[in-house]
């Protein structure tokens, strides 16, 4: 339901609204991967989580619902977003639907 044009789209616009910095994105048939960070320290990721599913879901007008909440992962200094961002990409890969991340439409940021 989120591997398409459209979806992809909405969550563009989504994220576009938002004071926070996107290193990467994959959208999954069922689900999300976003390696972000605040431009403000004291900004809640649940915040964000919330507005970006409200943001997409009324975009495609769906008549399903996003799962409650999210599972968010602060990073240490001594944990590199570069593992990360390798997990995040491969995601698609992992689940059969390409032979390589690049191939995977529905990404952002992996230009880097």
């Amino acid at each position: 339901m989120l591997d398409n044009d459209d979806a992809f789209a909405a969550f563009r616009q989504a994220i576009a609204r938002f004071d926070w910095h996107i290193i990467a994105a994959v959208l999954m048939p069922d689900h999300v991967h976003l390696l972000a960070g605040p431009a403000d320290r004291d900004a809640a990721v649940g915040e964000l989580s919330a507005a970006i599913k409200r943001r997409v879901r009324k975009a495609l007008n769906a008549d399903w619902q996003w799962q409650p909440g999210c599972f968010d992962r602060l990073l240490r200094r001594e944990e590199s977003a570069e593992e990360k961002w390798e997990y995040i990409r491969e995601n698609p890969v992992r689940a059969g639907l390409v032979s390589h991340w690049s191939d995977w439409p529905y990404r952002i940021g992996f230009e880097l």
